[in-house]
Parts: structure tokens; C-alpha cells; sequence
């Protein structure tokens, strides 16, 4: 009898505040403790990477091939580590099957290089 591969799902979120992310004039912007970015992802790369901002969006680059929404969890998973939060604290706005996304971090307690250079 084969095993079922379990794959981690990370669902795709409605904003749960009164922030308006089209007033965003970076790829970056604080609502209270969340940290807001909005990504150019870049599935099937050769390495993982945090890139630069690309107008209002920040460069993201991972190694997974984007099927079914698999790279996004995937970026979710390496993203969770360079911020030092659960996976569970990141939450995809919109752009799940999409290279343009919004992603929310609940208070991250870690802000990588290559953001912290601009975040300033």
C-alpha cells in the first residue's frame, strides 16, 4: 500500500485589517506589527534567494517549480525562516498561482539584509 505524500497547503487570505495596500509606495509598509511586502517571485531559480526591490515589488527567487501554487508555499517556507517566524505567520494576501503577490508577516523577528538596507 503506498504512502500519501503530505504536502504543507498554505491558504490563500483576505486582508483582515483596514489597510489599504494600493497606498503602498514601496514593495514594503508596517500595518502595527505586520510587515506587508509585495513580491515579484521567481519560480524554478537557481538558488533562493531575497533580491532587490523591482519598483514597488521586492525580487524573490525559488528553486520550486510553480505547480498548483507550489512555489508560493514553498517561498512561504523560506521566507518564514530568514523573518525567524512560524510559517503560520505569514499569510498570502492574493497572488498564490501568480508571480505578483502580497504576503503579510506577523511580526517578524528577524528582517533580512537585503531588506533592512531599505526598510531604513
Amino acid at each position: 500500500m503506498a504512502k500519501k505524500k503530505k504536502t504543507a497547503v498554505i491558504q490563500e487570505k483576505t486582508e483582515s485589517s483596514n489597510f489599504n495596500s494600493k497606498r503602498m509606495k514601496s514593495f514594503y509598509a508596517w500595518d502595527g506589527d505586520i510587515l506587508v511586502l509585495n513580491v515579484l517571485g521567481t519560480p524554478s531559480a537557481k538558488r533562493d534567494i531575497i533580491g532587490k526591490p523591482k519598483g514597488n515589488q521586492l525580487k524573490i527567487s525559488v528553486t520550486a517549480k510553480p505547480v498548483a501554487g507550489k512555489a508560493t508555499d514553498y517561498m512561504v517556507r523560506f521566507l518564514a525562516k530568514e523573518f525567524g517566524v512560524n510559517i503560520k505567520d505569514i499569510e498570502v494576501v492574493f497572488g498564490r498561482m501568480n508571480i505578483n503577490k502580497q504576503l503579510r508577516i506577523k511580526a517578524p523577528k528577524v528582517l533580512p539584509r537585503s531588506i533592512a538596507k531599505y526598510a531604513n
